[in-house]
């Protein structure tokens, strides 16, 4: 079914897809294997024990190279526009791929380092990767905005704005509660010290990790326009 979209439609769609099933496959697994509690784990909870440690290491590291992909074509795709309508400066644009493409390099960290063998790395991994991809998001939502009404409807403009608000509002809690945890572990229940802070913590992850996967979503549309020419020059001396 991806490879019958038009254009390049099918790199944000199976971006969305891998990604959606790297979350689900990993927590069922760890739950399955009573490895983390059902209610709430941390998105890196579900990935750090075998065997889902490398099914998720594996398939979030892919997961960030197709968002290296997807954000390099996105990054020519309003350079091609920007030729005929000037709506925003090559930099802006080269900026928030520069930001894009460290929230790729905090995936793969997240994926490497695991979360009880290396925390403080592991951290940082998470800490660029959400941050990152908080700002490239709303870049995008802005620059969508710019390109109206030639380049995009106003209607998809207000979602990709709202998921941006709403990813930026959750990322805030994300952070403040989850710095207040006194322990690393992930086998937490209702009940003992710091759970609400990890409950409301992840909870606050996982909004901003489909939020990021929702937001991804709404480019296959504007990638169905974007198609790859491969040419072959032949120089005889």
């Amino acid at each position: 079914m991806l490879c019958c979209m038009p254009g390049v439609a099918f790199v944000p769609a199976l971006l969305v897809s891998w990604s959606s099933a790297a979350f689900i496959i990993s927590y069922v697994i760890a739950v399955l294997a009573g490895h983390v509690e059902p209610l709430v784990p941390y998105i890196s909870d579900t990935g750090t024990k075998p065997p889902e440690s490398g099914i998720f290491g594996f398939m979030i590291n892919i997961s960030a190279l197709l968002g290296v992909i997807t954000m390099y074509i996105r990054y020519l795709l309003i350079e091609k526009q920007n030729e005929s309508s000037h709506f925003v400066r090559s930099s802006c644009n080269i900026f928030s791929l520069c930001i894009g493409l460290m929230g790729c390099i905090g995936m793969g960290i997240v994926a490497t380092f695991q979360e009880l063998s290396v925390p403080s790395v592991h951290d940082i991994g998470a800490l660029v990767a959400f941050g990152s991809g908080v700002v490239y998001i709303t870049l995008q939502s802005i620059m969508s905005y710019k390109s109206c009404p030639r380049w995009n409807t106003y209607f998809v403009c207000h979602i990709r704005m709202a998921i941006s608000v709403i990813s930026c509002i959750a990322f805030i809690p994300m952070i403040v509660f989850a710095s207040q945890i006194s322990m690393t572990k992930i086998d937490w229940t209702p009940g003992e010290k710091d759970y609400t802070y990890h409950f409301v913590s992840a909870v606050c992850e996982w909004t901003v990790a489909f939020g990021f996967i929702f937001f991804f979503l709404t480019f296959i549309r504007d990638f169905q326009r974007v198609s790859l020419r491969i040419s072959t020059e032949i120089h005889e001396d």
